[in-house]
């Protein structure tokens, strides 16, 4: 969207009464799906912050609860249908905590995201970001020298994630094995 026509979404008074009655409705049913459409327009038109954080919370609740019981039950996540926004949220939660410098809360939800999911793409990308974390690395730092941001996805479902990197994935795990167990080590209490 251009300037414009953001400026026209944010006027048309036909659209806001849409978005509120989906919002409402979306907190009512707790629909993840719709809470994110939801969410993703208001962001893009820089709506009333307090409506964001309360469309959020409400996301991460619906995705902490929906997750315990996958998990709970034997299974991973897999990215497809609502199991893609539980995981989009949990990483969205890292990611900020991470942009926050709440490092070890980071390193925390990525820990037990990728031992949460099935999906190895997604997988090796959140050991990486453990990897970095454990090093001490800003979100920034991290995101400057570590992260391909000029490669093309080839599929919807890795969209929402860090997934392209500008060294040799396996190779970059391998030589940082010694990191990540030591990781296992100390955070394996949080998957009990």
């Amino acid at each position: 969207m251009n300037k414009q026509e953001l400026n026209e979404a944010r006027t048309n008074p036909d659209f806001l009464k849409y978005l509120e009655e989906t919002r409402v409705d979306a907190l009512n049913t707790k629909n993840i799906s719709a809470l994110y459409e939801v969410l993703d327009s208001m962001l893009i038109l820089d709506l009333e912050e307090s409506k964001i954080n309360e469309v959020y919370e409400e996301i991460l609740k619906i995705s902490f609860t929906n997750v315990e019981k996958i998990v709970n039950s034997g299974k991973k996540l897999k990215l497809k249908d609502k199991e893609l926004f539980y995981v989009r949220s949990f990483y969205e939660h890292a990611i900020e905590k991470w942009s926050f410098q709440d490092i070890e809360g980071a390193k925390q939800l990525f820990f037990v995201l990728y031992n949460i999911i099935d999906d190895e793409r997604l997988e090796d990308a959140l050991k990486i970001h453990v990897i970095a974390l454990s090093k001490g690395m800003d979100l920034d730092t991290f995101y400057e020298k570590k992260v391909d941001v000029n490669s093309v996805l080839e599929d919807d479902s890795h969209g929402y994630f860090i997934v392209n990197f500008n060294f040799a994935i396996k190779v970059f795990l391998k030589q940082n094995s010694d990191v990540l167990k030591k990781e296992h080590e100390n955070l394996k209490y949080l998957l009990d």
